[in-house]
């Protein structure tokens, strides 16, 4: 569904039912292959012969928690309807920490992602924030590409985040991304 006029705004007690935008299945058709060499990170893709697809459990944001922490941003059609959501924490390295990022699956690869970290920026910079940082699962090809192509670089990678879960054998992607 093609949709213009996109208006992101902080979460707060007059829209905070957008906090319970649910999530939907992402398609899981490759991994991003990270590696360390000569002190670079770098990365190539690995595509799946199949396709398959994952949800994420729906959290319960409560969002006298998310302000505790940091805040929240919501993407709003015209008429009101919450199609994306971000959530960031306050970090300690001068980097805001990009917890959840979501947007409906009908509104997906319009620049609505985009737009939710744009809005961050300015929020983040008036405070002395100096970058965004958030994390990605190495098999989640499509989130890996929208960072790298947004600009955040690869500052680290983890392989044992998943050794004694259901999801052993992924790995996480840290990105940073300096205003």
């Amino acid at each position: 569904m093609k949709v213009n006029n996109i208006v992101v705004k902080r979460i707060d007690a007059s829209n905070c039912a957008a906090l319970a935008l649910p999530n939907e299945p992402f398609p899981l058709f490759g991994r991003l292959v990270v590696e360390r060499a000569d002190g670079q990170w770098q990365h190539r893709e690995e595509l799946f012969t199949q396709t398959t697809t994952q949800t994420f459990p729906d959290e319960h944001y409560q969002l006298a928690d998310i302000d505790a922490a940091g805040f929240a941003l919501g993407a709003f059609t015209a008429d009101g309807t919450c199609i994306g959501l971000a959530t960031y924490a306050w970090r300690w390295n001068k980097y805001l920490y990009l917890d959840d990022l979501k947007v409906n699956g009908d509104f997906r690869g319009q620049g609505v992602a985009t737009q939710l970290l744009d809005a961050a920026k300015p929020l983040a910079q008036a405070r002395g924030v100096r970058g965004l940082t958030t994390i990605a699962q190495d098999n989640n090809l499509g989130a890996n590409r929208f960072y790298l192509h947004y600009g955040f670089r690869i500052g680290g990678f983890n392989t044992d985040d998943y050794h004694f879960t259901k999801q052993v054998g992924k790995a996480d992607v840290y990105y940073y991304f300096d205003f």
